[in-house]
């Protein structure tokens, strides 16, 4: 296993093909979830792959602060097949070390799906706000403070 956190202007048009499929294979096809991935997002954002075997298997963004001291983690996906071997959560661990070094002023916040608030938990992440819908799916905000 390999992993590495790269800028948009640095991915490869394999790994920009690599994750929009994993993504797609997810959040659309296994979840059953027709929405618009592609959000312009992307090319503000920072990219966590991990390849197994030239394989993609994790994958999560970190989009750049912006004036609010505040700096999102998003479409974290695990692929099916690699599910349970503790890999997202070693993603989010360094994602979190990523954005702890590169913006220590921020915020680190979420948009967590309901079913998975306990699991960030474990990683530090507190719940704020209300749980509402997003696509249909019901999530739940949640927050790791900066570090003091």
């Amino acid at each position: 296993m390999s992993s590495a956190i790269k800028h948009w202007n640095t991915l490869s048009k394999n790994e920009v093909y690599e994750m929009l499929s994993l993504r797609e294979k997810v959040f659309v096809v296994e979840q059953n979830c027709p929405y618009q991935d592609a959000d312009h997002q992307d090319q503000m954002a920072w990219h966590l792959l991990t390849y197994n075997d030239h394989k993609l298997v994790t994958y999560l963004r970190i989009l750049e602060p912006k004036s609010d001291h505040e700096i999102w983690i998003g479409r974290v996906v695990v692929d099916a097949e690699y599910r349970g071997k503790n890999l997202g959560y070693k993603a989010m661990q360094m994602a979190i070390r990523f954005c702890r070094e590169e913006f220590p002023e921020c915020t680190i916040k979420i948009s967590a799906q309901a079913h998975l608030q306990a699991y960030y938990s474990t990683l530090g992440f507190q719940p704020y706000g209300l749980p509402y819908l997003e696509d249909n799916i019901p999530h739940h905000g949640m927050k790791l403070n900066r570090a003091e």
